[in-house]
Protein backbone atom coordinates (compact mmCIF):
# COMPACT_ATOMS: atom_id res chain seq x y z
CA UNK A 1 0.00 0.00 0.00
CA UNK A 2 1.86 2.77 -1.39
CA UNK A 3 1.36 6.86 0.54
CA UNK A 4 0.27 9.35 -1.68
CA UNK A 5 1.43 13.07 -0.73
CA UNK A 6 0.12 16.25 -2.36
CA UNK A 7 3.85 17.26 -2.89
CA UNK A 8 3.79 17.00 -6.90
CA UNK A 9 7.20 17.09 -8.75
CA UNK A 10 6.49 19.46 -11.77
CA UNK A 11 8.46 19.42 -15.08
CA UNK A 12 10.47 22.57 -15.36
CA UNK A 13 10.14 23.85 -11.79
CA UNK A 14 6.51 25.00 -12.64
CA UNK A 15 4.33 25.79 -9.82
CA UNK A 16 0.58 25.71 -9.89
CA UNK A 17 -1.54 28.88 -10.19
CA UNK A 18 -2.35 30.49 -6.88
CA UNK A 19 -5.85 31.03 -7.69
CA UNK A 20 -6.58 27.10 -8.20
CA UNK A 21 -4.27 25.91 -5.19
CA UNK A 22 -6.95 24.90 -2.59
CA UNK A 23 -5.11 21.71 -0.80
CA UNK A 24 -8.49 20.13 0.41
CA UNK A 25 -7.35 18.46 3.78
CA UNK A 26 -6.86 22.71 5.68
CA UNK A 27 -10.74 22.44 4.93
CA UNK A 28 -11.69 19.80 7.51
CA UNK A 29 -13.57 21.74 10.39
CA UNK A 30 -11.67 21.70 13.77
CA UNK A 31 -7.27 21.29 13.96
CA UNK A 32 -7.78 17.20 13.29
CA UNK A 33 -4.72 17.28 10.96
CA UNK A 34 -5.17 14.19 8.19
CA UNK A 35 -3.23 11.61 6.59
CA UNK A 36 -3.94 10.16 2.87
CA UNK A 37 -2.68 6.83 1.33
CA UNK A 38 -3.67 5.76 -2.12
CA UNK A 39 -5.00 1.94 -2.80
CA UNK A 40 -5.66 1.42 -5.96
CA UNK A 41 -4.47 4.02 -8.71
CA UNK A 42 -6.80 4.91 -11.86
CA UNK A 43 -6.94 2.42 -14.15
CA UNK A 44 -6.26 4.58 -16.83
CA UNK A 45 -5.61 8.66 -17.92
CA UNK A 46 -8.04 11.01 -18.79
CA UNK A 47 -6.74 11.46 -22.29
CA UNK A 48 -4.84 8.71 -24.33
CA UNK A 49 -1.63 8.87 -25.32
CA UNK A 50 -3.43 9.50 -29.02
CA UNK A 51 -5.19 11.84 -28.25
CA UNK A 52 -2.15 14.08 -27.09
CA UNK A 53 -0.14 13.30 -29.82
CA UNK A 54 -3.42 14.19 -32.08
CA UNK A 55 -3.50 17.65 -30.15
CA UNK A 56 -0.11 18.14 -30.34
CA UNK A 57 0.42 17.29 -34.07
CA UNK A 58 2.87 14.84 -33.81
CA UNK A 59 3.56 11.77 -35.86
CA UNK A 60 6.53 9.87 -34.85
CA UNK A 61 7.02 7.78 -31.47
CA UNK A 62 10.47 9.49 -30.77
CA UNK A 63 8.26 10.92 -27.58
CA UNK A 64 5.76 8.62 -26.64
CA UNK A 65 7.45 7.88 -22.92
CA UNK A 66 7.77 11.45 -22.73
CA UNK A 67 4.11 12.99 -23.73
CA UNK A 68 3.01 10.19 -21.51
CA UNK A 69 4.47 11.55 -18.05
CA UNK A 70 3.26 14.90 -19.34
CA UNK A 71 -0.21 13.44 -19.14
CA UNK A 72 -0.02 12.14 -16.20
CA UNK A 73 1.64 14.90 -14.32
CA UNK A 74 -0.87 17.40 -15.80
CA UNK A 75 -3.69 14.86 -14.36
CA UNK A 76 -1.73 14.70 -11.27
CA UNK A 77 -1.20 18.44 -11.22
CA UNK A 78 -5.19 18.99 -11.81
CA UNK A 79 -6.41 16.56 -9.05
CA UNK A 80 -4.16 17.99 -6.15
CA UNK A 81 -4.60 21.66 -7.21
CA UNK A 82 -8.93 21.37 -7.34
CA UNK A 83 -8.70 18.60 -4.87
CA UNK A 84 -10.39 16.07 -7.48
CA UNK A 85 -10.16 12.32 -8.48
CA UNK A 86 -10.84 12.40 -12.11
CA UNK A 87 -10.43 8.45 -13.31
CA UNK A 88 -12.16 5.93 -10.42
CA UNK A 89 -9.36 5.84 -7.67
CA UNK A 90 -9.65 4.28 -3.91
CA UNK A 91 -8.08 5.67 -0.90
CA UNK A 92 -7.83 6.04 2.51
CA UNK A 93 -7.48 8.88 4.43
CA UNK A 94 -6.50 9.51 8.50
CA UNK A 95 -7.92 11.55 11.18
CA UNK A 96 -6.84 11.69 14.55
CA UNK A 97 -10.62 12.70 16.08
CA UNK A 98 -14.12 13.39 15.34
CA UNK A 99 -14.36 17.52 14.41
CA UNK A 100 -17.13 19.26 16.56
CA UNK A 101 -19.26 19.75 13.83
CA UNK A 102 -19.71 15.84 13.65
CA UNK A 103 -18.86 15.87 9.78
CA UNK A 104 -15.53 15.34 7.74
CA UNK A 105 -14.76 16.99 4.94
CA UNK A 106 -13.81 14.20 2.24
CA UNK A 107 -10.21 15.26 1.43
CA UNK A 108 -11.10 14.93 -3.18
CA UNK A 109 -14.34 14.63 -4.38
CA UNK A 110 -16.58 13.17 -6.18
CA UNK A 111 -16.53 10.43 -4.03
CA UNK A 112 -18.43 7.69 -5.23
CA UNK A 113 -19.02 5.38 -1.96
CA UNK A 114 -17.04 4.58 1.41
CA UNK A 115 -16.50 1.29 1.72
CA UNK A 116 -15.46 1.54 5.69
CA UNK A 117 -14.87 3.52 8.53
CA UNK A 118 -12.67 2.08 11.13
CA UNK A 119 -11.39 3.22 14.65
CA UNK A 120 -8.60 2.11 15.22
CA UNK A 121 -7.40 0.59 18.99
CA UNK A 122 -3.94 1.14 20.60
CA UNK A 123 -3.27 -2.89 19.94
CA UNK A 124 -3.05 -2.40 16.38
CA UNK A 125 -6.81 -4.10 15.94
CA UNK A 126 -9.61 -1.83 14.60
CA UNK A 127 -13.57 -1.62 14.92
CA UNK A 128 -15.45 -0.91 11.95
CA UNK A 129 -18.45 1.17 12.33
CA UNK A 130 -22.20 0.48 10.49
CA UNK A 131 -22.77 2.34 7.52
CA UNK A 132 -26.28 3.54 8.56
CA UNK A 133 -24.18 6.03 11.37
CA UNK A 134 -23.37 8.24 8.28
CA UNK A 135 -24.19 9.99 5.19
CA UNK A 136 -22.09 10.31 2.39
CA UNK A 137 -22.62 13.66 0.46
CA UNK A 138 -20.03 12.78 -2.29
CA UNK A 139 -20.68 15.18 -4.64
CA UNK A 140 -20.64 18.37 -2.45
CA UNK A 141 -18.43 21.15 -3.10
CA UNK A 142 -16.58 19.76 -0.91
CA UNK A 143 -17.98 15.98 -0.24
CA UNK A 144 -18.61 15.39 3.09
CA UNK A 145 -19.18 12.54 5.56
CA UNK A 146 -21.73 13.20 8.42
CA UNK A 147 -22.32 11.84 11.52
CA UNK A 148 -25.98 10.28 11.94
CA UNK A 149 -25.71 8.38 14.81
CA UNK A 150 -27.34 8.19 17.31
CA UNK A 151 -25.38 10.61 20.24
CA UNK A 152 -21.63 11.63 19.33
CA UNK A 153 -19.01 9.94 17.50
CA UNK A 154 -16.73 7.33 19.34
CA UNK A 155 -13.67 9.00 19.73
CA UNK A 156 -10.40 6.09 18.65
CA UNK A 157 -8.24 4.84 21.26
CA UNK A 158 -5.43 5.91 19.18
CA UNK A 159 -4.43 8.94 19.66
CA UNK A 160 -2.95 10.04 15.80
CA UNK A 161 -4.68 9.13 12.86
CA UNK A 162 -7.44 6.51 14.83
CA UNK A 163 -10.17 6.95 12.63
CA UNK A 164 -9.60 5.14 9.10
CA UNK A 165 -12.23 6.28 5.98
CA UNK A 166 -11.45 4.01 3.17
CA UNK A 167 -13.33 5.20 0.06
CA UNK A 168 -13.53 5.57 -3.77
CA UNK A 169 -13.92 8.48 -6.05
CA UNK A 170 -13.54 9.81 -9.26
CA UNK A 171 -15.91 10.93 -11.83
CA UNK A 172 -15.96 7.07 -13.28
CA UNK A 173 -13.90 4.30 -14.91
CA UNK A 174 -14.15 5.74 -18.07
CA UNK A 175 -12.26 8.47 -19.43
CA UNK A 176 -15.45 10.03 -21.36
CA UNK A 177 -17.29 10.16 -17.84
CA UNK A 178 -14.25 13.01 -16.70
CA UNK A 179 -16.02 16.34 -17.85
CA UNK A 180 -15.05 17.87 -21.08
CA UNK A 181 -13.57 21.37 -20.41
CA UNK A 182 -11.12 19.38 -17.75
CA UNK A 183 -10.05 16.91 -20.19
CA UNK A 184 -9.29 20.02 -22.57
CA UNK A 185 -7.96 22.23 -19.84
CA UNK A 186 -5.50 18.47 -19.28
CA UNK A 187 -4.42 18.49 -22.82
CA UNK A 188 -3.50 22.00 -22.95
CA UNK A 189 -1.38 21.88 -19.91
CA UNK A 190 0.59 18.99 -21.73
CA UNK A 191 0.99 21.36 -24.80
CA UNK A 192 2.09 24.15 -22.50
CA UNK A 193 4.98 21.60 -20.66
CA UNK A 194 5.40 19.87 -24.31
CA UNK A 195 6.55 23.28 -25.58
CA UNK A 196 8.40 24.29 -22.39
CA UNK A 197 11.27 22.15 -21.29
CA UNK A 198 13.59 24.58 -19.80
CA UNK A 199 14.61 24.28 -16.15
CA UNK A 200 13.14 27.75 -15.19
CA UNK A 201 13.06 29.60 -11.79
CA UNK A 202 9.90 28.98 -9.95
CA UNK A 203 7.44 31.81 -9.85
CA UNK A 204 9.24 33.72 -12.82
CA UNK A 205 6.79 35.03 -15.32
CA UNK A 206 7.10 32.45 -18.04
CA UNK A 207 6.83 29.31 -15.36
CA UNK A 208 3.18 30.68 -15.05
CA UNK A 209 0.15 28.14 -15.97
CA UNK A 210 -1.67 29.30 -18.87
CA UNK A 211 -4.80 31.46 -18.18
CA UNK A 212 -6.78 29.38 -20.08
CA UNK A 213 -5.95 26.33 -18.06
CA UNK A 214 -7.30 28.06 -15.31
CA UNK A 215 -10.27 29.97 -16.39
CA UNK A 216 -11.44 26.25 -18.07
CA UNK A 217 -10.61 25.07 -14.11
CA UNK A 218 -12.44 27.44 -12.10
CA UNK A 219 -15.56 26.15 -12.55
CA UNK A 220 -14.12 23.17 -10.34
CA UNK A 221 -12.05 24.94 -7.78
CA UNK A 222 -13.06 24.44 -3.93
CA UNK A 223 -15.36 26.94 -1.96
CA UNK A 224 -13.71 27.85 1.43
CA UNK A 225 -15.54 27.41 4.71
Amino acid sequence: MASFFFLVAYPMSLVPCPSLLHFPWSLNPGPSPMSLVMTSAPALEPVSLAEAKAHLRIDHTLEDALIQSLIITSRLHIEAALGLALITQSWSFFADRWPKAQRLVMPMRPVQAIASVRLWKIDGTSMQLPGQAFFLDGQGLPARLVWQGNGPPTDPERTVNGIEVAFTAGFGAAPTDVPATIRHALLLLVAHWYENREPVEIGAEHSAIPAMVSDLLMPYRRRRL
